[in-house]
């Protein structure tokens, strides 16, 4: 069968990547051979464009108190890296319909191997590790937009979206796989570890323990109606087979529901936008306390895997960001999930808030510089504290005892340097109090190192 332009491209990268055995740093060389420019039809509107990043992190822990540790505590003094390049094709199938295909090369660990913190302080790292590069098709779908009225604007392409036009009063339809934050809990200001915030409770809410694999990518269908300054979100997505795992779900047995709205408004003239989401998610589950218990009365060690049943855990959060000055724009979110059950996909953590500031450099004469810096509380449940103590593990965190728990307290700031146009090099430190709610251990300073380059 003749392939078209997108897919003999999707091939021949492809095969590129996988003769790539040196560090994955040399991926980027291999992407950017296959890049040829965006085709435009006769009204502007892009029939097909190929996108690229390139991201490189290393993250250091400093000396701490660590007077014990468990199977998933933070190590002093270690460090660790991560690289992805990234590869996005995009062809317009017909009006209103794009398909993307974005295939991923991915390599490193998290510091931990992605444990000892709730908030985890890279959202680059994934909770599987490899030493040598590997690929990974990480989006695959199918965007329907359907016009609703006559009018028109303007739609600038980006990695994910074809340049045209589209009616400010539509439906969008997404169905493949893809993140659910590609649709849920945007917000300009944090929510790209590549670009902005790493900290997995800066980029989204904590609490939202969305739908994903290790990698964090799932399938399912999303349903968007954009109405004038209302945006109303609706998806179904396959959750991973067992908790935290590194497959979904085949048959959709376990899965979970997300809602969202969106208004968009102006505070004194400067505009910002208020999200409302909510997650159902329906899958075996296991009850903290009833797993205590069940260690407590046999005298075995605690084990969730015991006790699942079939059942929800559901969760909402709230997300503001508000542009208040000229390049100077603030977000908070604030969330909230069952505290009683254990957590699924995301992260061990029951209540968040966060809030932060983002300024661009042109003040300074720095007009793609970026600094920003951000605060997050995060907290667990009565429940997931008995869990803890008694030796029970969350999907990050598990000292083997929890005996004087506490918030886990986060500060993050980063310098974003714009090296060239499209390549940016970010200075980022984390300081984080009471690692894993575990007021005996820490406090922990979290100096990073990342580079960037897109096109």
């Amino acid at each position: 069968m003749e392939r078209t332009l997108p897919q003999a491209m999707a091939v021949s990268c492809a095969r590129s990547a996988r003769r790539v055995a040196a560090p994955a740093a040399a991926v980027l060389a291999a992407v950017l051979v296959c890049v040829p420019g965006p085709a435009r039809a006769s009204d502007g509107a892009e029939s097909h464009a190929v996108h690229g990043q390139f991201t490189y992190t290393v993250q250091r822990t400093s000396d701490f108190n660590a007077p014990y540790a468990g199977p998933n505590s933070l190590t002093p003094g270690i460090s660790a890296a991560t690289v992805d390049a990234t590869l996005f094709l995009g062809a317009r199938l017909w009006p209103g319909a794009e398909i993307w295909i974005a295939p991923e090369i991915d390599q490193g660990f998290g510091l931990d191997d992605t444990l000892g913190v709730a908030g985890f302080p890279s959202g680059e790292a994934y909770k599987v590790g490899n030493n040598q590069p590997y690929l990974r098709w990480q989006r695959m779908f199918v965007r329907q937009t359907v016009n609703l009225d006559v009018s028109r604007e303007r739609v600038d392409p980006s990695q994910m979206q074809l340049g045209g036009t589209r009616s400010p009063d539509r439906l969008v339809l997404t169905l493949g796989k893809i993140s659910v934050t590609d649709i849920f809990d945007i917000n300009q200001y944090a929510h790209d570890p590549k670009n902005d915030f790493l900290n997995w409770a800066a980029i989204d809410a904590g609490s939202f323990d969305y739908a994903a694999d290790a990698w964090g990518y799932t399938a399912g269908a999303a349903l968007e109606w954009y109405r004038n300054a209302w945006v109303l979100r609706f998806g179904a997505f396959a959750l991973s087979n067992v908790p935290n795992s590194v497959h979904l779900e085949p048959g959709f047995h376990e899965f979970q529901y997300d809602f969202e709205v969106e208004k968009s408004h102006e505070l004194s003239g400067r505009p910002g936008k208020l999200r409302l989401t909510a997650f159902d998610s329906r899958a075996r589950m296991g009850l903290l306390n009833q797993a205590v218990d069940l260690a407590a009365s046999s005298g075995t060690p605690v084990n969730i895997a015991a006790v699942r049943r079939y059942r929800d855990r559901l969760g909402a959060s709230l997300n503001l960001e508000q542009q208040l000055a000229a390049q100077l724009g603030m977000f908070a979110r604030i969330g909230r999930a069952a505290g009683n059950v254990e957590a699924y996909d995301f992260t061990d953590i029951d209540r968040s808030v966060s809030a932060g500031l983002s300024l661009q450099g042109a003040r300074w004469g720095r007009s793609d510089d970026t600094v920003g810096v951000a605060a997050i509380l995060n907290r667990i449940s009565a429940n997931r504290e008995r869990y803890l103590n008694a030796g029970g593990l969350g999907i990050l965190v598990g000292d083997g005892t929890l005996a004087h728990p506490g918030p886990e307290k986060i500060l993050e700031t980063y310098y974003s340097l714009a090296v060239l146009h499209y390549a940016q090099l970010t200075l980022d430190y984390q300081y984080i109090g009471n690692p894993a709610y575990n007021t005996e251990r820490g406090p922990v300073s979290v100096f990073a190192l990342r580079v960037h380059a897109q096109f």
